[in-house]
C-alpha cells in the first residue's frame, strides 16, 4: 500500500501509477505534481508530493443513490443521552432520525455564575449589620408584644374569672334541699341532733357561721379565693417595674484616680425615653483614697474606695467607703465598686522630684492585670532615647529595669527604699490607684422588689383551702355536707372529727328547739 501514503521521497523519474481496484469498491486517485526547483537538485535527488482523495461506495449506497434515498450522519463531540423505555425513537419523513443534545456545561456554568452572585451578595457587610439589626428589633419587639399579651390576659382572668369567684364566696347562700346537701363532695346525717350545736363546733374550728331557720352555712379560708387575684396583681407590677426600668434609668461608669472629682451627671446617660434627671445629678464625688486587700498569696482580694458626696453648694453630704457588694445609695443614685486599675507613679530621681509618671494596661495572656512607665533617662528628643522600665501587678510592689532591660529589682511604695540603677538613685514614693465606678438610676426597682414580695405572699396563701358546709335540720336529724377547693383528702377527715364533737340531744332538747 505504497501508493496510499500522503508524502513520499522519489526519485525524479515517475515511477508507474497503480489503480487499486476491488470488487466492491470504486477509488479514484487525484494526483497532484509540485514544480521541481532546480536549486535543491544538488542537496536532494528529487521530491515529489501528491495527494490522494478517496470515495469509497458500497453496493447498498448504489442503489440508494438509485432510489433517491440518502442518509446522514451528525457527529457530536457530546455523548447523546441514554434511551429509556419511555422514549419515542422515529425518523422523519425521509427517515432521518433526529439527535437531542443537551449541553451539561452550560448548566455547570449558570450554576456557577448563580452561586457566586449569591455569595457576593451575602458577603456584603452593611447588608449583615443590617440584617443584625433588624433581627435584634425584631426580637425586641416580639419581646414587647408578647409582654403585652400577657399583661392583657392577666387582666383579662382576673376580670372575668377571679373576681366572679371571690364575689360568689363572699355570698351567704344556704341550701333548703336535703337532696343538694347530699350531692356535695362531703355528706353526712346526724341524728338526734341540734344544728345549733353544729354551728358552735364549726365555730370553734375556724368556721364564719350563718344560721337562717332550720338553715346553716359556714365557711372559712376566704383569702384563699383572694389569692389568685393577688398573684395576678404581683405579674402585673413586676412587669410595670420591669418597663420603667428599661424606659427611664440613667446609666454610666468611670474610673477615677484617687484624689480627683467628678459630677454624677456627666457620667450618667439615660437609658430610655421616661429618663428624667433629678437634682442630685449635681451631687459632686470626691474620691478620697483607694486601696485593697490582698490574700496570703499576694493576689487581690478585695478593693475599697472612699467616697465623699458634695452638694451644689460645696457642702458634704455623705461618706461612706464601699466595695464589691457594698454599694453606696444617695437620692435614688446606686454607686458600685466594680474594677480598679493603677493610675501613676510617683518616683524621686536624684532627690529630685517627685515625677508623676502614668501607668498604662499591657496585654497580657489570661485575666491577670499589669501596668508598665517608663522614666527617660538623657534628652528626650533623641532619636535613641533610653531610660528605666518600670512593671507592677498591683499596689504592693514595683519592678524595675535598667536601660538595657535588664532586672534591677523590686521596691514597695512608701518604703522611701532608693534603688541604684545606672548610676541613679531611684526612689518610689507612691503608687496611685484609679477606682472603677457603676453607677445607675433604677426608679422601676422599688415597684419590682414589691411586686415579687407580694407574689411570693400572695402565692403562699393560695395554699390556704377554701372550705364551704351546709347544714339543715330535718326534725331531729341534721343532714350536713361541704366541699373544699384544695384539702380533698384533709377536708372529709376534718369533717368526721368535727362531727364525732357534737352532742347528741335528749327528745325534750329536740322539742325544745323545735319551739
Amino acid at each position: 500500500m505504497e501508493a496510499l501514503s500522503s508524502t513520499k521521497a522519489l526519485k525524479l523519474s515517475l515511477p508507474a501509477t497503480h489503480f487499486l481496484k476491488t470488487s466492491p469498491f470504486n477509488s479514484s486517485f487525484k494526483p497532484q505534481l509540485l514544480n521541481y526547483n532546480s536549486h535543491f537538485h544538488g542537496r536532494y535527488k528529487g521530491a515529489l508530493s501528491f495527494t490522494v482523495s478517496c470515495k469509497l461506495k458500497s453496493p447498498q449506497d448504489i442503489e440508494n443513490k438509485r432510489k433517491g434515498i440518502s442518509k446522514r450522519i451528525v457527529l457530536s463531540e457530546v455523548a447523546p443521552p441514554p434511551l429509556t423505555e419511555d422514549d419515542d425513537v422515529r425518523g422523519d419523513e425521509n427517515g432521518k432520525i433526529p439527535v437531542k443534545i443537551e449541553s451539561r456545561g452550560g448548566i455547570s456554568k449558570l450554576g456557577k455564575m448563580l452561586s457566586r452572585r449569591v455569595l457576593t451578595v451575602l458577603s456584603n457587610l452593611p447588608l449583615a449589620i443590617g440584617e443584625m439589626f433588624s433581627i435584634a428589633a425584631l426580637m425586641a419587639l416580639g419581646t414587647f408584644i408578647e409582654q403585652v399579651l400577657l399583661g392583657a390576659s392577666l387582666m383579662a382572668c382576673t376580670y372575668t374569672t377571679q373576681i366572679p369567684l371571690v364575689k360568689v364566696a363572699r355570698r351567704w347562700t344556704f341550701l333548703h334541699s336535703a337532696e343538694a346537701i347530699r350531692k356535695q363532695e362531703f355528706a353526712d346525717s346526724l341524728p338526734r341532733a341540734s344544728i345549733r350545736d353544729v354551728g358552735i363546733i364549726l365555730m370553734g374550728a375556724g368556721y364564719e357561721v350563718f344560721l337562717k331557720g332550720p338553715s346553716l352555712y359556714a365557711f372559712k379560708g376566704l383569702a384563699g379565693r383572694f389569692a389568685p387575684i393577688g398573684v395576678h396583681l404581683a405579674l402585673l407590677l413586676i412587669m410595670a417595674g420591669g418597663t420603667l426600668s428599661a424606659t427611664g434609668s440613667f446609666k454610666g461608669s468611670v474610673t477615677v484616680p484617687q484624689g480627683l472629682n467628678f459630677v454624677i451627671g456627666d457620667v450618667l446617660g439615660p437609658t430610655g425615653f421616661l429618663s428624667t434627671p433629678s437634682e442630685d445629678f449635681n451631687t459632686e464625688v470626691h474620691v478620697n483614697r483607694f486601696y485593697m486587700d490582698y490574700f496570703d498569696s499576694g493576689e487581690v482580694s478585695q478593693f475599697h474606695t472612699d467616697l465623699s458626696l458634695f452638694d451644689i453648694d460645696g457642702k458634704e453630704v455623705m461618706r461612706k467607703t464601699i466595695s464589691v457588694n457594698d454599694p453606696l445609695r444617695y437620692g435614688g443614685i446606686t454607686i458600685y465598686q466594680t474594677d480598679w486599675s493603677i493610675s501613676a507613679l510617683q518616683v524621686l530621681k536624684d532627690d529630685e522630684g517627685p515625677f508623676n509618671l502614668a501607668m498604662a494596661p499591657l496585654k497580657i495572656n489570661g485575666d491577670k492585670k499589669l501596668y508598665g512607665t517608663f522614666l527617660p533617662v538623657g534628652d528626650v528628643n533623641s532619636p535613641n532615647l533610653k531610660g528605666i522600665s518600670m512593671l507592677a501587678r498591683d499596689l504592693q510592689s514595683i519592678v524595675l529595669y535598667d536601660q538595657e532591660g535588664k532586672f534591677a529589682g523590686v521596691r514597695r511604695p512608701n518604703s522611701n527604699l532608693p534603688i541604684d540603677i545606672d548610676g541613679m538613685k531611684i526612689v518610689i514614693a507612691d503608687a496611685i490607684g484609679s477606682s472603677g465606678l457603676d453607677m445607675k438610676t433604677d426608679p422601676g426597682v422599688p415597684i419590682v422588689y414589691a411586686g415579687f414580695g407580694a407574689l411570693m405572699l400572695t402565692t403562699c396563701i393560695s395554699y390556704l383551702s377554701h372550705s364551704q358546709i351546709w347544714a339543715l335540720q330535718d326534725g331531729t336529724t341534721v343532714i350536713i355536707g361541704g366541699k373544699s377547693n384544695r384539702a380533698k383528702v384533709e377536708f372529709p377527715e376534718e369533717m368526721n372529727r368535727l362531727l364525732d364533737k357534737v352532742p347528741e340531744i335528749i327528745e325534750s332538747s329536740v322539742s325544745e328547739s323545735r319551739g
